[in-house]
């Protein structure tokens, strides 16, 4: 309609001509060109945090284990962990959360490395992404965060990442964990796969489908080869908790099984020879199970674990700022006259 109003005042046919053109290409009022689709940015593969030189150094760590109990992290034990790498290159793997620990570990704690990556792997699919696989198998040093370990368990297990770790380990890096990422360093652990569980839960019933462990089929460090450990521990009540899951290691598997435990803000560091430092303000406990089963260790009823009241030897190590040393994982046994105590449980009430 507009054009022919428009050419009916036209006496040129150029000039009808141009116009009609005008407005073909543009839009009419009756007739708008459509909006063109916005551009969607294209997401990153994964999320990734780095500080320091991003290209691969290749250095001689010095191996270890550090246990930390969670809460605010122990700065004499991080530095401890950044000496282990060699000055390399330091990942930290987390399920969930942010960058902390890049600036920590590299601006703060007075340890020269090359690098601090943290790399967010909260799914299968990216457990099994080269470039995160490929990472790995360049650090010199690596650790886990907090959280909670299903995520761990439940995105790692039988993924390219897990072979990666273990070939890792067997190649002398540092390893170590935080709360969650601690609880899942030992070859016997605690996944929560199922939630968490209390003590006076897992004591009152050793099979509460809450008591969800894994033995040898996850991370594969030698010096916790039959090692449980637990976190946040005087702080959250969980040396029986503790002694249950030892309960089911023999009853389930036959291992007589060995545990620690570490309070919040203090962390136990294992040199490769075997050798434990416990840094930080609270204790570590040092749990041997006795060769003796269980008396009652079955499902639905309360955990009964004499062993002529002596089921679990237990020894404790306070921490300090230097670091206490004090026992050896290789025999598991204290160095110089640390004095055990004995742990037992009775119908569901630990002794």
């Amino acid at each position: 309609m507009i054009y022919l109003r428009l050419n009916h005042f036209v006496t040129s046919p150029l000039l009808s001509v141009v116009l009609f053109v005008s407005f073909a290409c543009g839009s009419s009022p009756s007739n708008p060109a459509p909006t063109p689709a916005p551009i969607k940015a294209v997401k990153p593969a994964y999320t990734a945090w780095a500080v320091g030189d991003t290209a691969d150094v290749k250095t001689q760590p010095l191996g270890g284990v550090v246990l930390a109990g969670g809460g605010t992290d122990v700065d004499a034990a991080m530095r401890w962990f950044l000496r282990r790498s060699g000055g390399g290159d330091v990942l930290i793997i987390r399920a969930t959360g942010g960058d902390g620990y890049n600036s920590y570990l590299y601006n703060e704690l007075g340890e020269r490395v090359n690098s601090v990556e943290t790399i967010l792997v909260n799914n299968r699919e990216l457990a099994s992404n080269a470039d995160i696989v490929r990472k790995v198998r360049n650090a010199e040093a690596i650790f886990f965060a907090g959280g909670d370990q299903a995520n761990y368990v439940n995105c790692y297990q039988n993924t390219p990442l897990i072979d990666a770790l273990n070939d890792r380990i067997r190649a002398g890096i540092v390893l170590g964990g935080t709360s969650a990422g601690c609880a899942i360093l030992g070859q016997l652990y605690f996944s929560a796969k199922e939630g968490s569980v209390t003590t006076d839960e897992a004591l009152a019933n050793p099979f509460d489908k809450r008591v969800a462990l894994g033995n040898n089929d996850f991370l594969k460090q030698p010096l916790l080869a039959t090692i449980i450990t637990d976190q946040h521990y005087s702080n959250r009540n969980r040396q029986g908790r503790h002694v249950a899951f030892l309960a089911r290691a023999v009853t389930d598997w036959n291992v007589v099984a060995r545990g620690i435990g570490v309070d919040e803000q203090t962390a136990v560091c294992v040199s490769p020879e075997g050798r434990a430092v416990v840094f930080g303000r609270g204790e570590a406990y040092f749990l041997q199970a006795a060769a003796i089963r269980p008396e009652l260790c079955v499902a639905g009823q309360p955990l009964t674990w004499n062993a002529d009241k002596k089921a679990v030897r237990v020894w404790t190590l306070a921490g300090s700022a230097e670091g206490t040393p004090g026992f050896d994982l290789t025999n598991f046994q204290p160095v110089g006259e640390l004095k055990p105590v004995f742990w037992y449980v009775e119908r569901g009430v630990l002794k």
